[in-house]
């Protein structure tokens, strides 16, 4: 087997702020020969200076895609495989890995900033509040790509907790009926936030009463993360944690005395 040494890195490239790479990422990308990268999503500005031949993947197959990450990396060169956020959420990565197992070329996953937490911190949001919201479900609404059964939106909507909803901006309409029908009040916050920490990102806020005509007036049909959830309202909550609370012990503090 060869370039033992240098196995193919899938890198997360971030939310889009090019300073939200890690800094394994950042030396991958530098060090590389080859880069595929992932045009329609990736920030091309973090390609600038690299000194290796480049590829676009937006208008590639599978097949394609596997084909030049193999080629270079028998001939022993460093090549990276370059997706947006964090490769392990809808990053379409299994595919690429099994294909790469087949031919017995070795690779390993670097991890990157999703812009799930990008959105997050756009919009000063904790996404897990104390007694307002303990569980975070990552999921998208069936398009023409089904979802398993029992990960129906109307289902998961039951939980009523804090949902983060990718590539499902352009069927607005359909989630907040989903949602609705599946137990949260109409009057729960949304916020709408697209290309999350790019230059340009775009934030709407509403409820889901409102935000579908939002998101319509706005002509916002890609590239959009929809946030579910009580820990979105811009009001203040009663979310006080007992990590800093002064009356509460825990294993390297010990309550104040009154």
């Amino acid at each position: 087997m060869k370039n033992k040494k240098n196995p193919i890195a899938i890198v997360g490239a971030g939310p889009g702020d090019v300073e939200l790479i890690t800094i394994k990422g950042r030396r991958l990308l530098d060090e590389a020969d080859c880069i595929v990268y992932a045009g329609s999503l990736v920030n091309r500005q973090l390609l600038d200076g690299c000194k290796a031949e480049v590829y676009d993947s937006q208008g590639m197959n599978l097949d394609e895609i596997v084909d030049i990450l193999a080629t270079a990396w028998k001939k022993g060169e460093r090549v990276v495989r370059l997706h947006t956020g964090d490769p392990s959420i809808f990053g379409a990565i299994k595919e690429q890995m099994q294909a790469l197992d087949k031919l017995k070329v070795l690779y390993h996953v670097v991890p990157g900033v999703s812009s799930a937490f990008g959105a997050a911190a756009s919009l000063n949001a904790e996404l897990t509040l104390p007694e307002v919201a303990q569980t975070v479900i990552i999921t998208r609404q069936e398009g023409r790509t089904p979802v398993p059964e029992f990960e129906k939106l109307q289902l998961l909507a039951s939980h009523q907790t804090t949902m983060l909803i990718f590539l499902s901006v352009s069927m607005i309409e359909t989630v907040v009926k989903e949602l609705t029908t599946g137990g949260y009040p109409r009057n729960t916050p949304v916020a709408v936030v697209e290309k999350a920490t790019w230059e340009d990102e775009n934030i709407l806020r509403g409820t889901l009463e409102n935000i579908a005509a939002k998101v319509e007036e706005a002509g916002i049909r890609k590239t959009a993360l929809i946030c579910v959830g009580k820990v979105f309202a811009e009001t203040d909550l009663q979310a006080v944690s007992k990590l800093y609370d002064r009356s509460f012990s825990h294993g390297t503090r010990k309550a104040a005395q009154n």
